[in-house]
């Protein structure tokens, strides 16, 4: 059939929930899902951790197995992606040449690694952690023998890398232009702790270095990373860690607004009729981030605005208001975060980092806007329940690990 009453693209968590969620929600109508990878909807956090490390097969990633999506009639078409939309017509091109029109489009395409804008970016031996592909690739290195790991870029998802390379016993340098790693996530106490951490763990941590261009040898396989400074690391496996270019020129070319991704509103909804965006490639107003239009890369995101989604499509008009949350597994530390953060907010230390077990409370205006908790579930789950109360908490309280966040309510 070349008719979809809904045309979900991307195979990752948005689009897996979206289908999902429509189903659950009584839909009866037929759901297409376009998919570039070769494989059903799987969870990608694991990526860079249980996965890179070996320790989690790729079967207990999948989402749902798949006869789950048969027996839900979820038509997903692997290997595929759309390559233009015609919104007027209500149809897209798929790129083996053929066109399925619709009803309505979800966009869930999610972003494609932000590429090392240097030379020798395209060598063997470069990667990044984005796909099952991109870390199957790692692996198959990795067994055929790595001599020294270069990280570029100290956020998530190339910290957890470092971690999981430094477990493995393997040399690792990383290598940030910024002053502190996960400038763009945490406040400057929980860099500092990280960048102990990983520095107790044996990783060369290089801050503020600039990288300048990426040597190979005679068979182009990287061997040195150069920097701006004149230095240069020994590598021979190399990871990058810049973050992601959301994948929504389709929709743009089709007339969507957009700059930084695709613009949708509190329902998900883009400037196109019935056509709506979740997931990393979505910029929407967020109330906890004070209003400020921004892309949220989470699998919170994807689910909670694939949720917002299925509900408008089936009567429900619940805008999109979910606090962000976000979590990383590095070393032994589960690092647990809810709400945003900013340099102008008030940090207060909540516990001693030196016991791996502490949080920091983040105020604005006197009221809890974030919170991050290092081995502290506790914290986590009632840290909370304070920014949904726009809590206002007594600061020498806050700071005592024997009160319960709870009990500031």
């Amino acid at each position: 059939m070349s008719f979809a009453d809904v045309l979900i693209v991307g195979g990752g968590h948005g689009g897996a929930q979206a289908a999902l969620a429509l189903r659950q929600r009584g839909f009866e109508g037929r759901i297409v899902m376009i998919a570039r990878e070769a494989w059903l909807p799987y969870e990608r956090p694991p990526l860079s951790k249980d996965y890179l490390a070996g320790t989690r097969p790729f079967e207990k990633m999948l989402i749902r197995p798949e006869k789950y999506w048969a027996d839900r009639s979820v038509d997903i078409r692997t290997r595929c992606a759309v390559v233009s939309i015609a919104p007027q017509l209500r149809s897209v091109e798929l790129s083996d040449g053929s066109r399925l029109d619709y009803h309505t489009l979800i966009w869930a395409a999610g972003g494609d690694p932000r590429r090392l804008p240097c030379e020798g970016a395209d060598l063997d031996g470069v990667h990044s952690i984005r796909t099952r592909g991109d870390v199957d690739r790692i692996r198959a290195q990795l067994d055929g023998g790595v001599r020294q790991v270069a990280v570029i870029g100290g956020g998530y998802i190339g910290l957890e890398a470092a971690a999981v390379f430094r477990t493995m016993g393997l040399p690792v340098t990383v290598i940030e232009r910024e002053d502190r790693v996960l400038s763009r996530v945490a406040g400057a106490e929980l860099s500092e702790f990280y960048e102990a951490e990983h520095r107790r763990q044996g990783v060369d941590l290089l801050l503020g270095h600039e990288v300048e261009a990426l040597r190979g040898d005679d068979q182009g396989r990287v061997r040195a990373v150069a920097l701006a400074d004149g230095g240069e690391i020994e590598a021979d496996l190399v990871i990058a860690g810049i973050g992601i270019v959301p994948a929504v020129g389709p929709l743009l070319s089709a007339g969507a607004a957009g700059t930084n991704g695709v613009d949708v509103d509190e329902f998900c909804r883009t400037s196109l009729d019935d056509t709506y965006a979740i997931g990393d490639c979505a910029a929407h107003a967020n109330a906890y981030a004070q209003n400020k239009v921004i892309r949220l890369e989470s699998v919170q995101n994807a689910t909670d605005m694939a949720t917002t989604v299925a509900k408008h499509l089936t009567g429900e008009r619940v805008p999109y208001d979910t606090i962000p949350w976000f979590w990383s597994n590095q070393y032994d530390l589960r690092l647990q975060t809810v709400g945003f953060s900013s340099e102008d907010d008030e940090a207060i230390l909540r516990g001693d980092p030196d016991s791996r077990s502490f949080s920091v409370v983040y105020l604005r205006d006197g009221r809890v806007a974030a919170v991050d908790c290092v081995n502290a579930t506790r914290d986590y789950a009632q840290g909370r329940r304070l920014i949904e109360a726009q809590s206002e908490p007594d600061r020498d309280a806050l700071a005592d690990p024997e009160v319960a966040l709870k009990s500031l309510l």
